[in-house]
């Protein structure tokens, strides 16, 4: 395994691929990539890229490849697509959309599917940003499934969320009140050629005076994507938000929340997974029946599966 990782390192692709898939599909050797690659972390500008469902994320995203990498970026892109509800994978849309990007070697695109996740992710989404972080990649993007109000969890993972709202969706507000507004560092009016965008953005900046922020000021810029129009303006929006973070106390505070998260999620992945087991040791017909009789209750029993958890481990 060690063999693979240091290839994977090096930047072969194939390797980078297979370590993302194992890692993807709970390898028993997950554990051991990660404490391989975690190291050579930590090198990499992480950004999200988030919104509704037609906001035109795909688009935005494959535009700033292009964006960056005329900056002299390696760029890495997540794109988490809907699963398939036959056999689990991602449906690949977001892929297709970027597809002109797939040969060339500065550019690592993967697909991910949530599998039921919720918040917008896939299970394995920060693992895979820390393979591709590892591996070289100075700039990653995440784009999200676009699930509306819920898709929140990108703040755990991102360093710069961006958000893009569209004129003419009715979800603008909806969003805003759904408390996404907190979470992003930059906000993307798109397709601001229809009719409408000045409003959305006068509303977004309205609801900016009303939320707390620190010492970065979450600009309102407007793009027109397929148009590449304003992009520009939002990749160099990108990196001056990359750059306050590295030279501030507000990026240092955001990464120790982030190993704080990481460490918290492992812990209860690994107390689920002993919990798991022995209550399935442990669950007899007789104890079944016991609850069903209401001879005891479920408060109790659970009790005694976590203290056996605890004590036996």
């Amino acid at each position: 395994m060690q063999g693979l990782v240091q290839k994977a390192l090096g930047g072969h692709i194939r390797s980078i691929a297979r370590i993302i898939t194992m890692v993807e599909s709970e390898s028993p050797y997950t554990e051991e990539i990660m404490k391989l690659i975690y190291p050579h972390t930590g090198n990499a500008h992480i950004i999200g890229i988030t919104g509704s469902p037609g906001a035109g994320k795909s688009t935005l995203t494959d535009k700033l490849i292009d964006n960056f990498k005329q900056q002299g970026k390696n760029v890495g892109v997540i794109a988490v697509d809907p699963s398939s509800p036959f056999t689990g994978g991602a449906i690949l849309a977001d892929r297709i959309r970027m597809q002109r990007h797939s040969v060339d070697p500065n550019v690592y695109i993967r697909s991910m599917g949530t599998r039921g996740s919720l918040g917008g992710l896939a299970k394995s989404t920060y693992e895979a940003a820390m393979i591709l972080d590892a591996c070289g990649k100075d700039v990653i993007f995440i784009e999200t499934v676009g699930v509306g109000q819920s898709e929140i969890d990108i703040v755990k993972i991102a360093d710069s969320v961006c958000l893009i709202l569209v004129p003419g969706m009715g979800d603008d507000i909806q969003i805003m009140k759904a408390g996404i507004m907190e979470i992003a560092d930059v906000f993307v009016v798109n397709k601001a050629d229809r009719d409408g965008f000045e409003r959305v953005v006068a509303e977004v900046r309205i609801m900016l005076d009303l939320v707390k922020h620190g010492n970065w000021t979450p600009p309102v810029l407007t793009t027109v994507a397929e148009k590449a129009k304003g992009l520009p303006e939002l990749t160099q929006s990108l990196m001056d938000h990359g750059k306050f973070l590295s030279e501030s106390r507000e990026g240092l505070d955001k990464k120790l929340k982030r190993i704080t998260i990481e460490v918290e999620e492992i812990l209860q992945r690994e107390i689920a997974r002993f919990t798991e087991r022995t209550w399935k040791e442990n669950c007899t017909p007789e104890l079944l029946d016991s609850l069903l009789a209401k001879k005891t209750d479920p408060y109790t029993v659970a009790g005694k599966i976590l203290e056996m958890v605890f004590v036996n481990n």
